[in-house]
């Protein structure tokens, strides 16, 4: 049996983050339940599929609804909270192995130079005084 995308221990600390569902008293159709969205986005970053293939008969309704609860999610800053509250609740447990982390970096050479830097002329303290 394969392991769930979103178990119940992950979901718990998670949905008291998300924003109530707005009421739509001109009915439409009903609003995809944010467990479910939750799991769409999950499988879409975890496998790096498109969106658009989004397979639906995991539940998860079309990718663009997930992508769109993404984005939303997103602009109102509980993405960075939940990535916070989940980090902080697994350094609090001691879940997070640091030896596995990775420090990035970059160092880009200049293909075709750069202008070579004048040596700086050293200011004599009288004359600092005078230029100010």
């Amino acid at each position: 049996m394969s392991t769930p995308l979103l178990p119940d221990a992950l979901w718990n600390p998670i949905q008291p983050m998300l924003p109530s569902t707005p009421p739509h008293p001109n009915g439409g159709r009903p609003r995809l339940q944010d467990r479910r969205c939750l799991i769409g986005i999950l499988f879409v970053l975890r496998s790096g599929i498109p969106w658009e293939m989004l397979p639906q008969d995991m539940g998860c309704g079309s990718g663009m609804s997930c992508w769109r609860r993404l984005r939303d999610w997103q602009q109102l800053g509980i993405w960075q909270l939940i990535h916070f509250v989940l980090l902080d609740w697994l350094a609090r447990y001691g879940k997070i192995d640091w030896s596995r982390a990775v420090v990035d970096g970059s160092s880009v050479r200049a293909v075709f130079g750069g202008s070579r830097r004048a040596p700086t002329p050293l200011i004599e303290p009288s004359q600092a005084a005078s230029a100010i």
